[in-house]
């Protein structure tokens, strides 16, 4: 319990009243007698506000998965308990976690409407900006005492807990491959006659090629027959994440999106998908078919975040070779710098035997706009030398790379989703897997 704006107010005038007493005794008299008649008011209204004031009882309704950055609606009803008395002015919060955000609270109620035991329903919009689990304590109320001298807080237990996923919800409900494809400007991929698997056979349509022609086939039912073909399926991907210093936050987002966008591409296409964490975290997922593993992937992968901890994928890729039992599409996705080319050399002649290992990295748009900027100072001018020695260095490093056999991607973070599956539906309409 604190004291409310009454009793502040009343305080301040008894004070007033003794600076005048001082100077007249009458005013004294009025002094001292409303001091003595006011303090049992005083006592009288707390007593009343703690014994005498009925309860309220919430009740909370919302779904327990949101997803990031979507506004969510959340139900509350209020009931009052028992026939005691009820303020006059209720204020009321919600102790919604730090990571959402609302500009609701503290929200003003109509004592009224809780009159004759009666209910309150109201709605208010929480934006989930985290991923992650989240708890909901409860919820406070701040009553005022009859004559608001006083104001009680009340806390009422009224637990929620649940998730916030990436914002996947289309991709969870079944949105059509094709449709997110084209939404996502992912590249079209001809399947007729072009991939590496036997289809089926068929009748000649105008332009099928010559040798996709089955001259047997062709030869019996005496019209032309054309064998269709389709993308390997039973293919493994693993992803490896790095969770450490190398992505920061919102690269690391980007990358998670990216992944967890790709598995279900994967997943579509009858391949089976496992990831591989390394830095602050480190958890696997084993590769899993079928649409129920992209749930799997998710609820392993929903909470997970980068800090800025050292990360080794020389480590990871030798966590991976020792977890793989066929040959994968490995995807390290990480940030690499010319320092990893000598520690990761002999380990990627052995992962090239086996897999096929493609290395993701983000572009550094900070050392591309120094490297294009015209320098003004000597100061400059040392500036934009260094950013074009550590972007050629970096270039030299990927060059290695794809000249023992390795596949590399560099892109930004607004492109990586687009640019990772269309590399990956380029593999497998390759048939390199």
């Amino acid at each position: 319990m604190k004291p409310g704006r009454g009793l502040f107010i009343a305080a301040l005038i008894w004070l007033l009243l003794g600076a005048g007493a001082f100077f007249s005794q009458p005013v004294f008299l009025v002094w001292f007698l409303s001091g003595l008649s006011l303090l049992p008011v005083i006592v009288f209204d707390a007593i009343f506000l703690n014994l005498f004031t009925c309860r309220i009882k919430p009740l909370r309704e919302m779904p327990l998965t949101l997803a990031q950055g979507e506004p969510v609606e959340i139900k509350i009803t209020l009931q009052r308990e028992g026939h005691l008395f009820l303020p006059a002015v209720i204020l009321f919060f919600d102790l919604y976690p730090d990571s959402m955000d609302c500009e609701f609270f503290p929200a003003s109620l109509n004592p009224k409407l809780l009159k004759n035991n009666g209910s309150l329903v109201f709605t208010y919009t929480l934006i989930p900006r985290e991923r992650g689990p989240w708890n909901f304590s409860g919820m406070e109320f701040l009553f005022s005492s009859p004559l608001r001298f006083w104001r009680l807080k009340v806390f009422c237990d009224c637990p929620s807990r649940g998730r916030t996923y990436p914002d996947f919800k289309k991709l969870s409900a079944g949105t059509a491959l094709r449709g997110l494809m084209e939404q996502q400007g992912f590249k079209e991929i001809r399947q007729r006659g072009q991939g590496m698997e036997f289809r089926s056979l068929r009748d000649y349509q105008e332009g099928d090629g010559v040798r996709s022609i089955d001259w047997r086939a062709t030869s019996r039912r005496r019209k032309f027959i054309v064998r269709e073909y389709q993308e390997e399926q039973d293919q493994q991907i693993l992803f490896i994440l790095d969770t450490g210093y190398r992505l920061p936050g919102p690269q690391f987002d980007s990358a998670l999106n990216g992944v967890l966008l790709l598995a279900y591409t994967a997943l579509k296409h009858g391949d089976a998908a496992a990831a591989l964490s390394f830095g602050t975290a480190e958890r696997w997922v084993p590769p899993r078919k079928g649409m129920g593993a992209f749930t799997i992937l998710m609820n392993r992968l929903y909470d997970l975040h980068s800090s800025p901890v050292p990360s080794s994928p020389f480590s990871a890729l030798e966590n991976a070779l020792s977890r793989l039992h066929r040959r994968s599409f490995i995807i390290l996705i990480s940030n690499f710098r010319e320092e990893d080319g000598e520690s990761l050399s002999w380990i990627l002649k052995r992962i090239r035997q086996r897999h096929l290992l493609l290395l993701v990295s983000f572009r550094e748009k900070e050392a591309e706009t120094l490297a294009r900027r015209s320098p003004a100072s000597p100061a400059d001018t040392l500036e934009t030398a260094a950013a074009f020695s550590y972007l050629a260095s970096r270039r030299r490093l990927y060059q290695s790379w794809e000249h023992l056999g390795l596949l590399t991607l560099e892109t930004s973070p607004e492109d990586f989703s687009s640019a990772l599956i269309n590399r990956y539906l380029e593999v497998k309409k390759s048939g390199r897997l």
